[in-house]
């Protein structure tokens, strides 16, 4: 069984494969105070939910954003395995070319949101990633990372009004019933559900624009079901995203070794 962790600046997502099966998922919040042993314990207790043991996992990957968890886990992960994890860094197989201006700069999330993408959709796409930022990255037909944008995330907006501001409050993240809205919670929602989704309609006119062809649109991330449904372009939400490219990197590398 393969044991994919995406490290997020928010949480961390753990999810297991049984070949091509996705048996589970589970999030945890993204500390940087956990020592690796805390985080060995607090993996051991995942799988032991799933009903599993270190013991059954054949190997791991690793996607992180996040330097000060990436050796963390690393080495919680050998210790409970006793396989060291493929860490998604420079080297790695993915099967992508990267064609930005400095693709030292690419975070490894828009890299392996960008490999399943590749994987499983038709191309060329964007792929939508809604987390603590909401990233856009485009690839072209051959599979090309070609660029994209980064906005602040919806959660980082909201936050920044209630803090910033001395009458906004904090609110949560769902759309009002209606855009003109009449009160202020109603309009702050109305603001971040479908601003944001005006705001992707937007970028992806842009963008396709830019290419002269019509894309596929990916989406994923915790708030990408709730925006998404009120885009006026097809999107297609993917949950499981990255995870799907974890699992397809770590078979990229593997393969060769017969694992």
């Amino acid at each position: 069984m393969l044991l994919a962790i995406d490290v997020g600046n928010s949480n961390i997502v753990l999810g297991s494969y049984d070949r091509d099966t996705l048996l589970f998922t589970l999030r945890i919040s993204s500390d940087t105070s956990k020592t690796a042993d805390e985080l060995a314990v607090t993996i051991k207790s995942v799988l032991t939910l799933h009903n599993m043991t270190p013991d059954k996992i054949d190997g791991a990957i690793i996607s992180s954003v996040v330097p000060q968890l990436t050796y963390a886990l690393k080495q919680a992960v050998t210790t409970l395995t006793g396989k060291a994890p493929l860490i998604v860094e420079p080297g790695i197989k993915t099967g992508i070319n990267i064609k930005i201006d400095n693709p030292a700069q690419l975070g490894s999330d828009l890299l392996v949101d960008s490999v399943a993408a590749a994987a499983f959709y038709p191309l060329p796409a964007i792929v939508i990633d809604m987390g603590t930022a909401t990233t856009l990255s485009v690839l072209d037909e051959n599979a090309a990372l070609i660029g994209g944008a980064i906005v602040p995330g919806v959660k980082i907006s909201a936050n920044a009004l209630a803090g910033n501001t001395a009458q906004l409050p904090h609110i949560s993240i769902q759309p009002p019933k209606r855009a003109i809205a009449t009160n202020t919670v109603d309009c702050m929602q109305s603001g971040m559900v479908f601003g944001t989704a005006a705001m992707l309609d937007g970028m992806i006119d842009r963008f396709q624009k830019e290419l002269g062809k019509k894309c596929t649109v990916i989406a994923t991330g915790g708030l990408a079901e709730e925006i998404c449904k009120h885009t006026t372009h097809e999107i297609t939400y993917n949950p499981n995203l990255m995870l799907e490219g974890l699992k397809v990197i770590y078979q990229k590398n593997t393969e060769r070794k017969g694992k």
